[in-house]
């Protein structure tokens, strides 16, 4: 009875775990949406300045009325997304508030930028597996077996693979990636059982079903196993790829930066004309919107990450 009482109490601990992934999520949902709102402004203002430019040209006969049409519409579709991005804004400030169950205090301090945002500091190499054993779902399956009268030290011998979880820079381990079939990414870890794993000693009666409960604890201990390694590898195997993905998103943001500066410079000049100049601009909008939902994406890896290490590194106690 301790057993299943101890085993509900780990269910308990996911769904907080749970909560809590869940209004990271909706909160970095919400710096996203208001940073893109910031920088749809930011794009307006550069648009109707360029309008601006285009008519001072075309008084001076320098250019068409093409060029101030394209430049308007322009200024328009701008002022459209800027709408859509304030809906955005507050459909994200309502699904952060349904989480949290009241209105966010209008006293708050000013929220960082995504780039500056931490969920979970840079891992040390060697991390080892026994971490995992503080997540709920493995430690409610392991009451579970517990339950059934089960040697819990035989079977995570058994069945938990003793790996370190992280190389270098805090990345996924080869002894991780080794646990999954590289064709198919299907688990290949072959459990060890040198001991027995559950005590004798049980009534005659008692013994077909108490063997149907034991298989069926056993069965779900090695899925809860395999589920937490798989979404420890997937997470760090994010935090590798979009490390290097940002750094080259900034590389094209500082190139659409350069090019847009040479090509205003070119168009006030009267060597190129209009449509250069907006191919420039319209790179660069895209390009600085691409990376605020790249740094979106890492900033969810790395709650995720949070979430698959049992809802932190601060020390639990583990059965």
């Amino acid at each position: 009875a301790l057993a299943r009482y101890l085993a509900s109490e780990q269910g308990r601990d996911a769904a907080q775990i749970a909560l809590v992934g869940a209004v990271a999520d909706a909160y970095f949902a919400q710096r996203l949406a208001d940073e893109q709102l910031q920088l749809t402004e930011r794009t307006l203002a550069d648009w109707q300045q360029s309008l601006e430019l285009a008519r001072q040209l075309k008084q001076a006969e320098q250019n068409s009325s093409l060029d101030v049409a394209q430049a308007e519409g322009q200024v328009a579709l701008v002022e459209a997304d800027l709408e859509a991005r304030r809906r955005a804004l507050a459909q994200a400030d309502n699904a952060l508030q349904l989480l949290v169950g009241s209105e966010l205090p209008g006293d708050l301090p000013p929220a960082l930028p995504l780039e500056r945002q931490s969920v979970i500091a840079q891992l040390p190499a060697g991390l080892p597996a026994d971490l995992l054993l503080s997540r709920p779902d493995l430690r409610q399956a392991e009451q579970m077996l517990v339950a059934a009268n089960a040697d819990i030290g035989a079977a995570r011998a058994a069945f938990f693979p003793q790996i370190s979880l992280t190389a270098s820079f805090g990345y996924a381990s080869t002894s991780l990636g080794s646990l999954f079939d590289p064709a198919r990414q299907v688990w290949r870890f072959a459990p060890q059982i040198s001991q027995p794993l559950f005590q004798a000693g049980r009534l005659r009666a008692e013994l077909r079903l108490a063997e149907v409960r034991k298989s069926e604890a056993v069965a779900q201990y090695e899925r809860a196993i395999q589920t937490a390694f798989r979404e420890v590898a997937d997470a760090l195997a994010g935090t590798a790829t979009y490390d290097r993905q940002i750094e080259a998103q900034l590389r094209a943001v500082m190139a659409a930066e350069r090019r847009l500066a040479l090509s205003d410079l070119r168009y006030r000049a009267g060597v190129d004309g209009r449509l250069e100049l907006l191919d420039a601009q319209r790179q660069l909008q895209a390009t600085r919107q691409a990376l605020l939902e790249l740094r979106r994406m890492e900033i969810a890896n790395r709650v995720a990450l949070y979430k698959s290490l049992g809802g932190g590194l601060h020390e639990r106690d583990v059965v």
